[in-house]
């Protein structure tokens, strides 16, 4: 079954198209891999998807509903969640306070929102972090701390932002752990990585954007074999 559907998205700034008629549907369960070259047309497409931008064309349905138009915290209330490519932690707050913030989302209740917060600093493993202030976690467990910031509003899907950016291989490899962790909680997710090896490795199936247009479709290994993507990547003669 679908969770989401996107059908023939076009996004403009002036007389330039960021994505161009992109269409594809994610099913419940599933990661995505959304990958591309640089200005792609996937973080603006991320924005369409999640209400920070409206689309200028086409549909997004998301758990049957008809997202066009709806605000991104009225987004994230029916279950549909993203990160950032650059992570901005509540920098003078404690990494619980941080997480206690996604979780206010669903709870008046302070309590309860630090029980929430509590369940997900466990899952992205900062247990030793809880009243350590955000402004000065290393770049790694600021990732995590993002994460776990999402987890807590209870999303059906996540949308991931180059959560690898900017960590080295042993931060990488525990945040791909992290991403196969949130799948056996049910939680559908898409991600935008250009570590091509940590997106091979997560994805049921990956989209290729390039130009804002989606260039192909397919399981890892089709899409790693496909020409078309490989000269989107490295060129061709």
């Amino acid at each position: 079954m679908a969770i989401l559907e996107i059908k023939h998205v076009s996004k403009f700034f002036g007389g330039l198209a960021a994505n161009s008629d992109v269409s594809f549907q994610l099913e419940q369960g599933m990661i995505m891999g959304l990958i591309g070259p640089n200005g792609a047309g996937k973080t603006t497409l991320f924005n369409c998807i999640t209400g920070y931008y409206p689309p200028s064309r086409g549909e997004i349905v998301f758990d049957g509903r008809r997202m066009n138009g709806l605000q991104p915290n009225k987004v994230c209330k029916l279950g549909m969640v993203r990160t950032w490519q650059k992570v901005r932690p509540l920098a003078k707050m404690s990494v619980v306070d941080n997480v206690m913030v996604g979780a206010l989302c669903h709870t008046n209740s302070l309590k309860k929102a630090r029980e929430m917060a509590m369940e997900q600093i466990r899952v992205v493993r900062l247990e030793h972090r809880t009243d350590f202030n955000a402004g000065g976690l290393p770049i790694g467990e600021r990732k995590k701390l993002e994460v776990a910031r999402v987890l807590a509003t209870q999303p059906k899907l996540l949308l991931l932002d180059e959560v690898m950016g900017g960590l080295n291989p042993a931060e990488s490899e525990e945040v791909i752990q992290l991403i196969l962790d949130i799948r056996r909680l049910g939680i559908t997710q898409m991600v935008i990585e250009h570590d091509m090896k940590a997106i091979m490795r997560i994805s049921d199936r990956i989209v290729v954007l390039n130009s804002g247009e989606k260039l192909a479709e397919g399981a890892p290994g089709e899409i790693v074999k496909n020409p078309e993507v490989v000269a989107a990547y490295l060129g061709s003669e």
